[in-house]
């Protein structure tokens, strides 16, 4: 009986099998909702608007984006944590969403590894390290003595706790025993703006929102976050190497759908956004926003969800971020 059970079962897991190899291969036959937890505009609605014109062109099927801001994006987020298992809502999902289980804890709605399954690491960028042009600080070791000769007293902007920018600083904080003010502004723009009236000392931020003030003399570059300096700013050397050894901030963006997803319709989704993202024309275009197309596995990016949801809730657990 127990081998006739064995028999059974493995039948019935083929055919289960076979089911979802068919779902796969008519996927899709209806429109596909790309979900935005921001508002429109930034890299994180370019990638979801190139995304769906590529895919619905693609598929012949509508694909439509969502903005679902609110809630530091977990209303966004909650609502691909919600929706079906069927591969027809997708989550754009950027570094950010790796800080939220360390900033909200047990009040976050969802889990952040278990309610998702990753797709695609679309792409990576990485934050400028900027000072005020009158700022005594031509470079990352004499912006760290200044601060360190003033404990406390040099601030800096972020776009909100928890943001890329805001992380980068706090680890940099960190690694470098300094401490400074935070002063959270409500985006980018004010953030700069702050910068370049002198309101602020120093800025970490995405590198295409500050190199057209940067070029126009308006704030000095004196790191960038990544491992590799940047190709918009090559002359600007990596923190890691002005001396903050084993500095990194990875500024990624990438794609999730809900927990459960068929494994076939996840291969086909992957496949298809690894398609696109590879096409010239797509390349070019991130490049020209400071973003290098990545195009990785569903398990490349589910382990960087992972490791990254690991690194922060463990800076931000040391530093005692608080939501602000």
């Amino acid at each position: 009986m127990r081998s006739l059970s064995r028999r059974h079962f493995t039948a019935g897991g083929l055919a289960l099998l076979a089911a979802a190899g068919a779902r796969a291969q008519q996927f899709p036959d209806r429109s596909v909702r790309i979900v935005v937890p921001y508002p429109p505009g930034g890299f994180n609605d370019t990638l979801a608007r190139v995304s769906a014109d590529k895919l619905g062109r693609m598929w012949n099927q509508p694909v439509v984006v969502e903005n679902r801001p609110g809630g530091n994006t977990t209303v966004g987020n909650l609502a691909v944590a919600k929706a079906p298992a069927d591969g027809y809502t997708i989550l754009i999902t950027p570094l950010p969403f790796s800080a939220l289980p360390g900033l909200y804890g047990a009040k976050l709605p969802y889990d952040a590894i278990k309610d998702f399954t990753p797709l695609v690491w679309a792409g990576s960028t990485q934050n400028a390290l900027v000072v005020r042009n009158d700022l005594p600080a031509r470079s990352v070791q004499e912006f760290l003595e200044l601060a360190r000769s003033k404990p406390g007293k040099l601030n800096y902007g972020s776009t909100g706790s928890g943001s890329s920018n805001h992380l980068s600083m706090e680890l940099l904080m960190k690694m470098a025993n300094v401490k400074l003010a935070h002063i959270p502004y409500k985006g980018s723009a004010p953030a700069v703006t702050a910068l370049i009236g002198g309101e602020i000392d120093a800025l970490f931020d995405n590198v295409p929102n500050v190199l057209p003030h940067i070029k126009a003399g308006k704030m000095r570059a004196i790191g960038v976050s990544g491992v590799q300096r940047s190709v918009l700013l090559p002359e600007v050397p990596t923190v890691a190497e002005s001396g903050v050894p084993g500095y990194e901030v990875n500024v990624w963006f990438g794609m999730q759908l809900p927990a459960g997803t068929p494994q076939p319709v996840v291969e086909r989704l992957n496949r298809d956004m690894v398609t696109l993202l590879k096409e010239p024309d797509v390349i070019q275009r991130f490049r020209a926003q400071g973003v290098e197309v990545v195009a990785s596995t569903p398990g490349e990016f589910s382990k960087l969800v992972a490791s990254e949801v690991s690194k922060w809730s463990a800076l931000i657990k040391d530093a005692n971020i608080r939501i602000e």
